[in-house]
């Protein structure tokens, strides 16, 4: 039995069966991760693992564990916690050590999941590529001369080499969607509130989600089921009166699609898309036509003002969230300063990387007097527009569609390094995940095709399904319907 091939679902069954224990389990994946030489996993302990794993071993043999009890599970170097390291991709935090977990660990390690480690990511969640981590970039597994993409590399690329069966992200513009398009895995992000983000280190507060990444849409949606709800501890947790209720995701998942109403927006599908990502695209929305839904042309007209809008509000919030980390209080310190003053200029200069010393500097400048009214306000009043154009094709009784689908991102994989030198192209790969983060909606990312040609035969293109707010159990029962027609969410890359 090849156990690293099964899904979250299917290994549940093997350990509820004891066929297979949390602990030969745990040493399975910890022996691979140990073997492989992606740079996905940032810190790992094999101790912590095990005696996680020998607890739910207690529990599966008590006969009252969860589903996900003795399953394994990697978490994106944005959540911190205990024992682990949490350093969010950073020099600033490369040898911190939280004294708690986030709430997503701690809800998932509270139903029996076993934590196999730290998955690398862009620094503070800043990037499309995964290149900008201060300890190397991530291969991607299907190609290691590709990007995995960003901010949550590590965890698609680890999900992807079956190094874990289920790992955590998170998205602020796309970083869950863009990196499992490009390693060929499922992810979801929820609706803004769904997930606590107490102890997820910030980058932009009104736009980070936390969701799960996973090979299947049953496999997120047994993990979401575990992560979300309510937390006091983080004021922007949609409380119960307002959607954040417990709810169970895999409720909807055979449910046919008869009837399905699928909005295309043209704003997907022009210039700068790439011939193979829209081929496959269109393929897969044939297949949801065989499977009974109708495709409703669409309009959302503002999509191309949500790169400067974004780039406006994210890099803000920015500036505000990393202002803490001056050398003060925890991590890195410079050494060899004159004053406070000195030490602040050189901690920030020796700390941060580029992408992150570029957004702050761009957050700080649209928040100065002068230009706050004329970039940040303005960009506040798009985010808005960009909404309203979701709630006109999807909401109330006018709406013209159930779901919207379209590209995860404009191309396959590029080459590591090809974009390095230019920021503005690594933006712009984000143009059709960043509107539906501003509006707070839930997307999710499926694998369906591949490149074309020789150099990208071998890539992975994913389709991006949107919905309204809360509609995510919606959401993984159609891409689960999707998945059980076709196989491209089976598929590895060789070797696995």
């Amino acid at each position: 039995m090849i156990i690293h091939t099964k899904t979250l679902k299917e290994l549940s069954a093997l350990l509820q069966s004891k066929e297979i224990s949390a602990t030969e389990l745990a040493t399975h994946y910890l022996d691979r991760i140990e073997a492989s030489d992606l740079n996905a996993f940032l810190h790992v302990d094999r101790a912590l693992t095990l005696a996680q794993a020998a607890d739910a071993d207690t529990r599966l043999a008590a006969g009252n564990a969860h589903a996900l009890t003795g399953v394994p599970i990697a978490h994106k170097d944005i959540f911190v916690t205990r024992g682990w390291r949490s350093t969010a991709g950073s020099k600033m935090l490369a040898n911190y050590t939280s004294p708690f977990d986030a709430t997503v660990v701690e809800k998932l390690h509270g139903v029996g999941m076993v934590h196999l480690g730290k998955l690398n990511c862009d620094e503070f969640a800043m990037g499309s590529s995964n290149e900008n981590s201060a300890f190397g970039a991530v291969k991607n597994p299907w190609d290691a001369n590709a990007v995995p993409g960003g901010s949550s590399g590590g965890s698609a690329a680890a999900v992807a080499a079956r190094l874990a069966p289920a790992v955590t992200g998170t998205d602020t513009g796309g970083s869950i969607r863009q990196p499992a398009s490009f390693c060929g895995i499922t992810g979801i992000k929820p609706t803004y509130g769904r997930v606590s983000r107490f102890g997820m280190i910030a980058f932009a507060s009104s736009l980070d989600q936390g969701g799960p990444m996973a090979q299947t849409a049953e496999d997120c949606a047994l993990l979401l089921s575990a992560m979300a709800g309510y937390d006091e501890r983080d004021s922007t947790s949609l409380a119960p009166e307002q959607g954040g209720v417990h709810e169970d995701f895999t409720r909807n998942l055979n449910e046919p699609l008869t009837g399905l109403r699928i909005g295309v927006p043209k704003e997907y599908f022009g210039e700068g898309l790439s011939a193979d990502v829209e081929q496959a695209v269109r393929a897969a929305l044939e297949q949801f036509v065989k499977l009974g839904a109708t495709l409703v042309d669409i309009s959302l007209p503002n999509t191309a003002l949500s790169i400067p809008a974004y780039y406006m509000i994210a890099p803000a919030e920015a500036s505000s969230n990393l202002s803490r980390f001056d050398g003060v209080r925890y991590g890195f310190r410079a050494e060899g300063y004159k004053d406070l003053q000195d030490m602040y200029r050189k901690t920030r200069a020796q700390g941060f990387g580029p992408e992150v010393q570029r957004r702050i500097m761009v957050g700080t400048y649209v928040l100065c007097h002068g230009y706050y009214d004329a970039y940040y306000v303005k960009a506040q009043k798009i985010r808005r527009l960009i909404a309203d154009d979701f709630a006109k094709v999807l909401s109330g009784p006018d709406a013209v569609c159930d779901v919207i689908m379209g590209p995860v991102a404009p191309t396959v994989a590029w080459d590591l390094g090809s974009k390095a030198d230019d920021p503005v192209a690594n933006y712009l790969a984000d143009i059709f995940t960043l509107s539906t983060s501003l509006a707070g909606l839930p997307g999710m990312s499926i694998p369906c095709g591949f490149g074309q040609g020789d150099k990208n035969a071998n890539r992975p293109v994913g389709l991006q399904l949107i919905g309204n707010y809360f509609a995510e159990a919606k959401l993984l029962n159609i891409a689960h319907q999707f998945q059980q027609a076709t196989d491209w969410h089976t598929r590895a890359p060789a070797g696995i």
